[in-house]
């Protein structure tokens, strides 16, 4: 059975009102942004239903000929509703917006909207400690040194960015010297070009030295003393990168 955990009251809502009603023979929708768990509860609630995606019209087709309880991802793809009979099925669909309301409402009994990860803080902790834990695993992280409590968390795609931030943050901070003049190496190979190579791509070494002597030391006198330049070069070089 699919694992799905939430501390949302909107959500619990959502899965008492499909408990209820999960031995009918009626159709539901679940309406919500892209990766927030709709198909996850989905799969949760009805473990034993064929998932088909509304990006296939022939698939959907043939799964409500051959069964009568199926899961349909993506409904708001599907290229003909009216070729679709839920008639004594089962039906339960997700989809990221509502197309045309008049035909979701003729065809769904159940209407519930899932509010977005920004919503659901507790969710969102959750959901950070699983992925920090799969990423530990993928680097090979064994240590605590890296602190955990200032990853900057990017929801705008939910939890796809969340799980992008978490492993972008961890892969960041456990890469050597070695390993960061490889990934600069690979983007310079990649990308140069033009007349003027040396000077837009010096950048990539200069800026992240002084914004991060910047953070560190907190004084610019202090700083042009550290990297051994003149605090007017290091003024310059402030201004020529807009390193506030």
């Amino acid at each position: 059975m699919e694992t799905f955990c939430t501390t949302s009251d909107k959500i619990d809502n959502i899965i008492k009102s499909f408990n209820l009603t999960k031995t009918l023979f009626v159709s539901s929708i679940i309406i919500g942004e892209a990766n927030i768990g709709k198909k996850s509860l989905a799969k949760h609630l009805f473990p034993n239903a064929p998932i088909v995606s509304g990006e296939n019209q022939s698939e959907v087709e043939d799964a409500l000929k051959n069964h009568d309880e199926i899961i349909i991802t993506n409904f708001e793809k599907l290229s003909n509703h009216s070729n679709l009979s839920f008639d004594n099925k089962r039906v339960i669909a997700t989809a990221d917006y509502i197309g045309n309301q008049q035909k979701i409402d003729d065809m769904f009994a159940f209407i519930y909207e899932m509010p977005p990860l920004k919503e659901r803080p507790k969710d969102i902790e959750y959901l950070k400690e699983i992925f920090i834990k799969e990423a530990k695993s993928v680097f090979m992280i064994d240590d605590n040194s890296i602190n955990m409590d200032n990853i900057p968390l990017n929801l705008s795609k939910n939890s796809k960015s969340l799980k992008k931030s978490i492993f972008l943050y961890l892969f960041k901070h456990t890469l050597n010297e070695k390993e960061i003049q490889d990934v600069v190496y690979q983007y310079i190979h990649k990308n140069l070009d033009g007349n003027d190579g040396y000077r837009q791509y010096i950048q990539l070494y200069e800026k992240p030295l002084i914004k991060a002597g910047l953070n560190k030391f907190g004084s610019q006198l202090q700083l042009s003393q550290v990297l051994g330049i003149n605090r007017n070069t290091l003024r310059k070089k402030i201004y020529e990168h807009s390193i506030n």
